[in-house]
């Protein structure tokens, strides 16, 4: 029975292609991507995050995550607008930090709550330094030459070439 069903396959495949169905397909006459590299096992995940742009952050575990997070908190408040939201935005840091102290999964890697007093002082001094500042501009012309936006995430997986 199985003979009889790969024949019939057979004949639809070779009648599509009698047909022209797999002509002008994407990435026809390309190399197939990463053909000759060696094999990893993860492949498909860094193919997946890479094609929908999302941080390779998302394979860490939650206390790697965490840490991850407590390292860009200047960052992040940066442009808040007000010292409640800075506040706000610590305080549901501390919570997710909390809740992963009382059941903890994953490796053991110390991660402490951010003080939100020493947030917000870090806060207010550049917020300070940014008002001093005059503010930057530059004057567009014809022959000036356009700037590609940053990519937000590096990927190390990503080949260059």
């Amino acid at each position: 029975m199985t003979d009889a069903w790969e024949a019939a396959v057979e004949a639809q495949i070779r009648g599509a292609v009698q047909r022209g169905e797999f002509d002008d397909l994407p990435g026809m006459g390309k190399p197939i991507p990463g053909r000759g590299a060696p094999y990893d096992e993860s492949w498909w995940i860094k193919s997946f995050l890479e094609r929908e742009a999302l941080p390779s952050d998302l394979l860490l575990p939650t206390p790697l995550q965490l840490r991850r997070r407590v390292e860009q908190v200047p960052d992040e408040v940066r442009d808040l607008p007000t010292e409640q939201s800075v506040r706000d935005f610590v305080a549901q840091l501390n919570a997710q930090i909390v809740a992963w102290l009382r059941n903890p999964e994953g490796p053991r890697v110390a991660v402490r709550p951010v003080n939100a007093d020493e947030v917000v002082r870090q806060w207010r001094t550049g917020r300070a330094r940014r008002e001093q500042l005059p503010p930057a501009t530059e004057p567009v012309t014809a022959t000036a030459p356009a700037r590609r936006p940053r990519r937000g995430w590096w990927l190390p997986w990503r080949r260059r070439g």
